[in-house]
């Protein structure tokens, strides 16, 4: 079996957390018996500093023609984010419809959480496409004292459904356990719309055990009692913000990692780390690898490789477990190189 992988390792450490990451995914293939056809894209900050542009103007077709795209990282402190995100990231979630962005979270043996006593094992499925993330708006006098900004949110019964579906389907291969981020109080419209929708797709799941928590109280309750959760649903920007503090509370966002998923598979699915360029440590050799590495088991698994994908993370959980090798997020002095050949070992 061989895979096609468009590999854009992007800005900052991403460039060197995706060369890990690949490391790894070719001692996986030769242990399981399947081979990666990768084609590379110097793509990011870096692309548009020189071309005014993130990516060609055929970039999007380029991508269309592989099997699954790994992402490094984008940013860089002279290209302001919306560019980036909106020239990139954004482009490539919507034209390949990947609604579902999967974020695991979990609490690994031998890592301490700054919450005392935590469990955490959770998956948060953030809605990827729409919701506020939205283009419509816009900003009106700017420069005088009536200068104003608008700023819309798009929430559709399609798009809603659909995420909150997977994340049905998800939890009743889980725990049964499914809490729904909202805001209802507050957001008079789409929160409300948001909770119908919910409550609509778990009718159809009466097994599972399901609650809607303010977003405020579910953000206060992730760092007072995370074991509660297993599968959180949530729009755009509120998924975006719970996975970032979900994975601090889980020890550092250096290990987080992501999938935009296309449940389909109509289009070809991305995987990337949480975390972003990381421009303070970039190109120093210390940045932590294994969020770029778990989001490349997640592309395995995706691709039908579950086997090899379970054997890089039990390789990640015996390195950490183990007291292997540590960059300084989780307190210690390795290298990204150091972490990679420990992992390398156990896959």
């Amino acid at each position: 079996m061989r895979h096609r992988i468009a590999v854009v390792p992007g800005d900052g450490i991403g460039r060197e957390v995706t060369p890990a990451a690949l490391e790894v995914l070719e001692a996986a293939g030769r242990r399981h018996g399947f081979a990666l056809d990768v084609t590379e894209h110097p793509w990011g900050c870096d692309y548009f500093v020189e071309n005014e542009r993130m990516m060609p103007p055929d970039g999007l077709d380029r991508l269309r023609e592989s099997d699954a795209i790994l992402l490094g990282a984008v940013g860089r402190p002279d290209v302001p984010d919306h560019i980036s995100l909106w020239g990139l990231l954004i482009p490539i979630r919507r034209t390949f419809r990947q609604y579902v962005n999967l974020r695991p979270v979990k609490l690994w043996p031998g890592i301490a959480s700054p919450v005392r006593d935590a469990r955490v094992d959770m998956v948060i499925v953030r809605e990827n496409v729409e919701g506020e993330y939205s283009e419509i708006g816009g900003r009106m006098n700017q420069g005088t004292d009536d200068e104003l900004a608008i700023q819309e949110a798009v929430f559709t019964r399609r798009g809603t459904d659909r995420v909150i579906e997977y994340a049905c389907r998800l939890a009743a291969t889980r725990s049964g356990r499914i809490c729904s981020a909202t805001k209802s109080n507050g957001i008079i419209h789409t929160m409300p719309f948001w909770d119908e929708r919910f409550a609509h797709a778990t009718a159809r799941y009466p097994h599972l055990e399901s609650e809607q928590v303010l977003i405020d109280a579910l953000a206060a309750a992730l760092v007072l009692d995370p074991g509660r959760f297993d599968v959180i649903v949530a729009s755009n920007l509120f998924g975006d913000i719970l996975s970032d503090l979900a994975a601090a509370v889980a020890g550092s966002i250096g290990i987080a990692p992501s999938g935009n998923l296309n449940p389909e598979r109509e289009c070809p699915s991305m995987f990337e780390p949480v975390h972003g360029s990381a421009p303070d440590i970039a190109g120093r050799g210390v940045a932590n690898p294994i969020g770029a590495i778990w989001s490349a088991a997640l592309m395995l698994e995706h691709l039908g490789e579950a086997d090899a994908a379970a054997s890089i993370l039990d390789a990640i959980g015996a390195v950490l477990a183990d007291d292997g090798p540590r960059t300084r997020d989780l307190g210690g002095t390795a290298t990204t190189a150091d972490v990679t050949r420990a992992i390398l070992e156990g896959v």
